[in-house]
Formats: structure tokens, sequence, C-alpha cells
């Protein structure tokens, strides 16, 4: 099966690579000749796998992934020359995550090139997932137009500038359940239990799950979320910054 694309396709893709506003003379002259065969692997960066179970952007998202890992590595040791192993490991974890990912996929708008089946188009709940590993197709696609990660961070250093700060201030925001943990053990606590009740049926609730947090005992915290793991990271950011409020973090 070959991947045929007409030209309003083509037009369609160009003028999309063109708002990433990647400050590449080799990539703009992809752009304007519109060559067809990297077209092509862009075009199939958008195709999900209930629309073509053959050519889809499965193969660029497991390539993309590694390809991401490498240029948040080559951002990392460029703008934190002195930062340690372990904290390069922490901020890249932030900055490569599955939220990270739809997060910039909406920044992007890459949903309005995706073409999905009649399967996916109706379900909410994947849509979040689909529109990530969208992007990390495309951060594959991108790279292999010339075997090169230099369009990939020229594209990606900004976003990851802004969002490096923004963890690197306030790193409980991103890991809260983390910080909660090591704060336990530090008092000799035992771990912190969550519990979840479903407080609605629907699909897609931002309030479908409640979480209470309690520690020695005594509930700390209570929070919302559409996931269990929502509800969870909200109340222990909530008590976090309450510990912070208090002094006692």
């Amino acid at each position: 099966m070959t991947n045929i694309i007409n030209a309003k396709r083509i037009n369609q893709i160009t003028t999309f690579l063109k708002s990433l506003n990647i400050r590449s003379k080799r990539f703009s002259e992809i752009i304007r000749t519109q060559n067809i065969s990297v077209i092509q692997d862009f075009n199939q960066a958008f195709i999900h796998s209930s629309e073509n179970k053959i050519i889809n952007y499965e193969k660029l998202e497991f390539f993309g992934d590694a390809v991401l890992r490498l240029a948040a590595s080559n951002f990392i040791e460029k703008k934190y020359p002195l930062m340690s192993v372990g904290e390069r490991s922490e901020l890249r974890a932030q900055i490569v995550s599955d939220e990270w990912l739809t997060k910039l996929g909406r920044e992007i708008d890459i949903e309005k090139l995706i073409i999905k089946g009649p399967k996916a188009l109706g379900d909410e709940n994947s849509k979040n997932t689909i529109i990530g590993e969208s992007t990390e197709a495309l951060i594959g696609a991108v790279y292999k137009c010339f075997n090169s990660t230099e369009e990939v961070n020229l594209w990606l250093d900004d976003f990851w500038e802004e969002d490096s700060e923004k963890f690197l201030k306030a790193p409980y925001k991103f890991k809260s359940k983390t910080v909660l943990q090591e704060w336990c053990q530090s008092k000799g606590f035992d771990l912190p239990v969550y519990k979840i009740i479903e407080v609605s049926k629907k699909n897609g609730d931002s309030k479908r799950f409640s979480c209470e947090i309690f520690i020695e005992g005594l509930k700390e915290s209570t929070a919302l979320g559409k996931s269990h793991k929502q509800a969870e990271t909200n109340a222990a950011r909530i008590l976090i910054e309450k510990f912070i409020t208090l002094g006692k973090i």
C-alpha cells in the first residue's frame, strides 16, 4: 500500500510545517519546494492506526521517542552545563513526558492534521494520548529529514527554555507525590495514604474522582481530577503548598 496524498493535503501539511517557525534554511527549502517524499513522511506522522493499520504514526513515534530524549539532553547540556547527572535526569523526565508532549501538541494545534478512523473519532478518552503520540511522531519525522537533531533543537529549545524555568522554580508542582513521600520519610512517618472515590460516571469529567490524602491517620488534603492519577497529583500539590505556607517544608 502506498502513501498517496493529494495537493490539498500537501498544502495543508506544508502550511502547518511553516507555522512551526523552525529557523533552518534547509527546512524552509523543504517547505518551499514541497518535497513530496518528505511530505509523505510528515503525513504518516498524522495518521492514527484506527485509520490505517499499515501506514500510521507508530514507527515514527517509536523513533521520535529516542530523538526527543537526545534533543532534550542536548538542550540541558547547553543550557545547564553545571547541572548534576541526577538533576539532568529529573529535568529531562519532565520535558519529554507524555503530558509535555500533549501540551506541545495542543500549542501547535496538531489535532487539525490528525486522521483517525471511526472508532477513535468518538473516543474522547484517547484524544490527549493521540495528540501526544502524533507529536512524538512529528519529532521523529523532523529528525528523519536530515538525520540530525539540529532542526529538532531549533524548534523545541524555546519551549524547553520556558518549561525548564517553571520546573526548576517550583519542582513540587510537577512531582508533588514524590516530594510528599520524601517529606514523610524525612519526618519518620509512614508513607501517605491516598483514598480514591469515584464521584461521577461521566468519561472526561474533570471532577470524576475525588482523592483524600491521609498522613499518620489524619486527613490532610482533598482534591478532584478526571483520573485517579490526576486527583492524587492535585491533592498532593495542594498539600505541599499548604505545608510551604505553614513553614513545614
